[in-house]
């Protein structure tokens, strides 16, 4: 019997009309206006220039989204081209979720390393910079999946079991006459968004007692992110090919979070590299300190 549970939305769409407003693709636009807001408040303090990072952005938000979904079709291709694949067309429509978050870093890292190298920007000063607020925006993007309905874990009898329509619910726990699902759910998408906070909270703490320069900070949210999806994926029940019992995101987390630790410990604490101002860009404010 279950006492108590936490409802999932009835529709991740809004009408305005004619024209469909999706929450999962409101979740993505709220993630990227605050990783550019506390991005750019980070690099104005570590001595860029005040609104360089939207001008990333322009660049590292497409690659992102481009990297995201090329990352979640070459994991997952027999989802679209199988032999019980939704087919080629369905492989573009990324509304319907489907994006992988090293896909994400990937293309992102390629599009803002392009901006960086227009504006003199340091890839390094711009991604120390930017670490806390892409957690956040990561944060955020994972309601896109409470909206969808999607990448939900295993049952459970807690409290904030998180309820699935008929449409959406597992064939195994739905009921014979297929009008309620049986079973509720752990919300493996707010454990990461919770996770996500605590890890942007951790790095800015950490970086503001112990200055974290030339990618050490970018490595401590890969490091700690990494550390809590692993045992997050862990829970979850969606689709996902294995190898050796582990999927492939929670090999990709070993592998990552491996590679994190590693510069961690083996980049030494160098001065950070500064940035030379062009004629484009605005003289810094006195006496400005780092807030976010």
């Amino acid at each position: 019997m279950i006492l108590a549970s936490f409802p999932s939305p009835p529709s991740g769409v809004i009408h305005l009309g004619p024209l469909p407003i999706r929450a999962y693709a409101l979740c993505i636009i709220a993630g990227i206006i605050v990783a550019v807001w506390v991005g750019d408040r980070r690099l104005v303090a570590r001595g860029g220039p005040k609104g360089a990072m939207a001008e990333i952005a322009t660049w590292a938000v497409p690659a992102g989204l481009v990297g995201a979904r090329l990352y979640h079709l070459a994991t997952d291709p027999e989802l679209y081209w199988g032999k019980n694949g939704q087919g080629t067309l369905a492989a573009l429509e990324v509304w319907h979720g489907g994006l992988g978050i090293w896909g994400a870093v990937l293309g992102g890292a390629f599009g803002a390393w392009i901006a960086c190298r227009q504006r003199g920007i340091p890839l390094a000063l711009a991604a120390d910079a930017l670490a806390p607020g892409l957690v956040l925006a990561q944060a955020l993007g994972r309601w896109g999946n409470y909206f969808n309905q999607e990448l939900f874990g295993g049952p459970t009898s807690l409290p904030w079991g998180l309820e699935i329509s008929p449409r959406n619910c597992p064939a195994q726990y739905l009921s014979p006459d297929g009008t309620h699902c049986l079973q509720t759910f752990h919300p493996t998408f707010l454990y990461e968004s919770l996770w996500d906070i605590f890890v942007a909270l951790l790095v800015i703490w950490v970086d503001r007692r112990v200055r974290l320069a030339n990618g050490r900070a970018f490595a401590l949210y890969v490091a700690a992110y990494t550390f809590g999806r692993f045992w997050i994926e862990s829970l979850r029940i969606d689709h996902a090919n294995k190898f050796f019992g582990l999927r492939v995101n929670d090999w990709v987390s070993v592998l990552v979070f491996a590679g994190a630790i590693a510069f961690l410990f083996l980049r030494r604490p160098e001065p950070e590299k500064p940035y030379e101002p062009d004629a484009r860009d605005e003289p810094a404010e006195a006496g400005h300190t780092l807030t976010a």
